[in-house]
């Protein structure tokens, strides 16, 4: 029988440019002992953990050693994701699904500036004979993405630019924000080009940071402190990694993934049956791109829908309140723990400022980023 699980606990240490005051198992112990006070629980209590490292974003072969002091987890079940943090909560998931425990723990860091060379390293993962030679950004390859989205979609440069100073405005009213700031249309539109048509201002900055969650099964959820926030939906895939024969016009894995997390939750309609969302928007076109193929907008009506300003805040469909990364940080395979715990923190009444009415159910959708086709999605809802 299918159990229900819930999100019991989460504890964060918010968003930074830099965190040179901080080690990596500092940033771990701060969010794994919010956490673990939010649910109500001591890391006796824990059956199994989850920690999401990769080794090249980390700097550090076998990263995942920075893991168990700080989670309380010396000798207990632990293992890896080098993947996103939505993929690590989806293996805390079938981890109580399949009985071993009832109480579970997923954590995932950035300490991006910790990287003096991240182009270098993310160009890296590229192929070794068609694309490394080349020399080029690794923003390059979002930039041709990005043309081909906007020629194929007919959403506009100008929309994109809508994206960035929505996100940067909801971000000033976030306290686990770092980037937020007021910015016009033209500023975006006339920000120094890094590579056509992608602005500085639309690409995300980076940050640091952790996040924890604390996982339990329905009957266990009784007896704890935390107000459960049930995983009701949750999908992941990957597309093609070569750059020769991915799609260049829709994130394919995006659309798999929630169609995956989707059917799991019984959605029908997103739209109608999902309240908001936090996506990646690591790139200013990656939130439309996104909104498509989750299905919560047709191909071409997201650009529409953000000048009609139904993703804002007071929206009809808000999406990012938080600030998403342009607002946030760009956080490595945290990605999707900043989107996780920004739809808790919603759900249960507790974003701030940025509070949205009726926040029922919302959906987290993250990617790993160039040059990378993978993403996944995870539906989060009060009851």
């Amino acid at each position: 029988m299918v159990k229900r699980v819930a999100i019991v606990g989460v504890g964060t240490t918010g968003f930074r440019a830099t965190t040179p005051d901080v080690s990596y198992r500092e940033l771990t112990y701060e969010a794994a002992t919010k956490a673990y006070l939010n649910a109500g629980i001591e890391p006796k209590d824990v059956g199994a953990f989850v920690s999401t490292a990769e080794d090249f974003t980390e700097g550090y072969s076998i990263a995942d050693e920075y893991s168990p002091d700080q989670l309380g987890a010396v000798l207990k079940p632990i293992h890896t994701v080098p993947g996103d943090f939505i993929q690590s909560l989806a293996n805390a998931y079938m981890i109580i699904q399949s009985g071993f425990c009832d109480i579970a723990v997923v954590q995932g860091l950035s300490k991006a500036s910790n990287m003096l060379t991240k182009s270098d390293m993310i160009t890296f993962a590229t192929c070794p004979f068609t694309w490394r030679p080349l020399k080029e950004s690794h923003h390059a390859i979002a930039a041709m993405e990005m043309n081909r989205f906007l020629q194929s979609s007919g959403n506009t440069r100008e929309q994109c630019a809508k994206v960035v100073v929505k996100n940067r405005r909801n971000a000033l009213n976030n306290p686990r924000a770092v980037h937020g700031t007021n910015l016009s249309l033209d500023d975006v539109l006339h920000s120094e080009i890094v590579s056509h048509p992608l602005g500085r201002l639309d690409i995300a900055q980076y940050a640091d940071g952790a996040v924890v969650c604390v996982l339990a099964s329905e009957e266990k959820v009784q007896s704890l402190k935390g107000e459960p926030i049930w995983i009701k939906g949750i999908g992941w895939a990957t597309e093609t990694s070569a750059l020769e024969s991915r799609t260049w016009d829709e994130a394919v894995y995006l659309k798999v993934a929630s169609q995956m997390a989707y059917k799991m939750a019984g959605i029908r309609s997103p739209r109608k049956e999902i309240d908001f969302a936090e996506i990646n928007d690591e790139y200013s076109y990656k939130e439309l791109q996104h909104l498509e193929a989750l299905g919560i907008f047709a191909k071409g009506e997201s650009g529409k829908s953000v000048e009609a300003g139904l993703t804002e805040i007071t929206g009809e469909f808000p999406v990012n309140a938080s600030g998403g990364n342009l607002g946030c940080g760009a956080t490595l395979e945290l990605d999707g723990g900043h989107k996780v715990i920004e739809i808790v923190l919603q759900l249960r009444g507790q974003a701030g400022t940025n509070q949205l009415k009726n926040a029922r159910t919302g959906l987290a959708a993250s990617w790993r980023g160039v040059p990378t086709t993978t993403g996944a999605v995870a539906i989060l809802a009060k009851e």
